[in-house]
């Protein structure tokens, strides 16, 4: 429930007593847990028929903020949650290869302290567990000063690459040696699946650091996969949505559309964007309803997860003053990865089998499962298991997306709008416990949040370099009911995709191959779905704001796509 009253009583109270509501020995504990590829209403307390009680417990008694923003791909989105900067400050505007700009060098600077880097200066210990994908350096004796040991934490399970097998995954590391699921002394499940394992190796490192050192605050960066292409996932939780998606891609939206607007996460008068695909003119139904039972499975598994963790925390008596951050990389995933057939390719092709310490190197086909089976791919392979690789697709990420346009890449809605939970019942007045906050925030302000959590200072220096400053506010504001003040417009570059968000406006302007630039103009509050382009009815305010955005590109270093890089031409 909203209680718009409450929000000018808590800043008046915010503006009396400051930042410094909590004494030095009530620092919080933080968990910051990060979904992959899913879109705004993938889980059940943003609209979604999947099963996510964990995340929806979290949401009941914390706070859903329906108008938070991630930058529309995986590492840029990481770098910017990492160091509360926009990505081109930190060196990855792209992705994790060297373009020849500083603001693509595809590799975490020096320039920016990460969370984990500025929490150990006010003495958090710091765990992570999952993905990582903020360095071009990947291989197992290259250069190691981007990885997570190197960047702050004390504990590392994961991968540094941002994609790959959910059974045999790539680049999989404990702290900053190379392993595989088979030769990992630590961790030998019945099953290995790398959702499951994030989630025991996190609450591994809880229990390390109840046996070490129970008395210091830590941080705990849940870095999930799920649910990144390709679609894996394990039989007993494919069976759980059997049936559920037969209807196809429009049913599906339209009951998404009915719960998010009864959730309080969608305003009705916002009308939902037409579909991207028609299910009657489908090929292949059975093996696009497949794909998305395993999508929702892949989901399902990872809340099963997030709840082994909320139960470590109430176990060990420290759910009450965990700060817990749920949120996503970018919106659904509409690329088309393993939807052709390659089974006339791998007819005849043969591996060795990997043993039990090769290294598995490929992400996407072909690939092989440790035992030497190719991946199959296309239609005529049903996905979920270790052999398969696909995507599930244009239709199914539009409806991940409910009731947006766009997908990962893009600067609209669909690509850059995420679910934020937070929950925190120290932090967290009672009466403002299973309500909305509806300003806008973006990854950049997770940084100062949780500095401001724990009474922790952002360092002007660290390591002998110098550090940019901040570029997010703290959302503790809307936590206790006030509004969030924020200076500056938020703005977005991707694969020449590009955005800004001021107050209740919006430009936005997609890349299209071979078409001139062209700016869109949107108001959010009366069309967040962006159906109703005000660009020609209010040249004004769009030049105002794409002259705004201009300067915070030239500012942060951002180069017209495609880019040509300098060093090679």
């Amino acid at each position: 429930m909203k209680l718009p009253w409450t929000r000018v009583m808590y800043a008046m109270l915010s503006l009396t007593c400051g930042c410094g509501w909590l004494s030095a020995g009530d620092r919080p504990d933080i968990v910051l847990i990060m979904a992959d590829d899913m879109g705004y209403t993938d889980v059940g307390c943003y609209g979604s028929e999947i099963n996510t009680p964990n995340l929806d417990s979290l949401a009941m008694g914390g706070v859903r903020f329906t108008q938070f923003y991630n930058t529309s791909r995986c590492c840029p989105t990481r770098a910017a949650l990492l160091t509360g900067l926009y990505s081109h400050q930190t060196g990855i505007g792209l992705m994790t290869g060297d373009r020849g700009y500083d603001a693509y060098r595809g590799d975490l600077n020096r320039k920016c302290v990460t969370l984990a880097e500025a929490l150990s200066r006010a003495g958090y210990r710091n765990y992570i567990s999952g993905k990582w994908h903020v360095t071009r350096h990947i291989q197992p004796e290259g250069p190691k000063h981007n990885w997570p040991l190197q960047r702050g934490f004390d504990r590392f399970y994961g991968t540094i690459i941002g994609a790959g097998s959910f059974f045999d995954p790539a680049t999989l590391c404990r702290d900053n040696r190379y392993i595989t699921p088979p030769n990992d002394p630590d961790y030998q499940p019945d099953t290995f699946y790398y959702t499951d394992a994030i989630s025991d190796n996190a609450v591994s490192f809880l229990e390390e650091h109840r046996h070490n050192t129970p008395d210091d605050p830590f941080f705990l960066y849940v870095s999930y996969t799920a649910a990144h292409w390709p679609m894996h996932a394990l039989e007993e939780d494919i069976r759980r949505y059997d049936g559920v998606y037969d209807q196809g891609f429009q049913s599906v939206r339209e009951s998404r559309f009915r719960r998010a607007i009864h959730r309080g996460v969608i305003d009705p008068k916002w009308s939902m964007s037409p579909a991207a695909a028609s299910w009657e003119d489908t090929a292949h139904k059975d093996w696009e309803i497949r794909n998305m039972e395993v999508y929702a499975a892949m989901v399902d598994r990872m809340d099963q997860g997030i709840g082994k963790i909320i139960a470590w925390l109430r176990d060990a008596g420290r759910l009450d003053n965990t700060l817990l951050v749920y949120l996503q990389d970018n919106g659904g995933c509409a690329e088309n990865f393993g939807r052709r057939s390659n089974l006339d390719s791998i007819r005849d092709l043969t591996f060795e089998p990997l043993g039990r310490d090769g290294l598995q190197d490929k992400i996407w086909p072909p690939m092989q499962t440790r035992d030497g089976r190719p991946v199959r791919t296309g239609p005529e392979v049903m996905p979920g298991s270790a052999d398969t690789f696909t995507s599930y697709g244009l239709g199914w990420a539009n409806v991940s997306n409910t009731p947006f346009r766009g997908y990962k890449h893009d600067g609209l809605e669909g690509g850059i709008s995420t679910p934020l939970i937070v929950h925190w019942p120290a932090g967290i007045p009672r009466h403002l416990q299973n309500s909305v906050v509806d300003d806008t925030g973006h990854l950049i302000d997770v940084m100062p949040t949780f500095l401001d959590a724990a009474g922790a200072a952002y360092p002007s220096e660290f390591q002998g370099h110098s550090i940019l400053p901040f570029e997010g506010t703290s959302l503790l504001p809307a936590l206790r009911g006030a509004r969030l003040i924020r200076p500056r417009p938020l703005c977005f570059e991707h694969h020449g995709n590009l955005a800004m968000r001021d107050g209740d406006w919006k430009i936005v302007s997609t890349y299209r191959r071979d078409q001139p630039r062209r700016w869109e103009l949107y108001n959010m509050a009366d069309d967040r779905t962006e159906l109703n382009d005000l660009a020609d009815a209010m040249p004004s305010r769009l030049q105002s704001m794409v002259g705004q955005w201009q300067s915070w590109a030239d500012r942060v270093g951002v180069q017209p796509w495609p880019i040509r890089n300098p060093e090679r031409n």
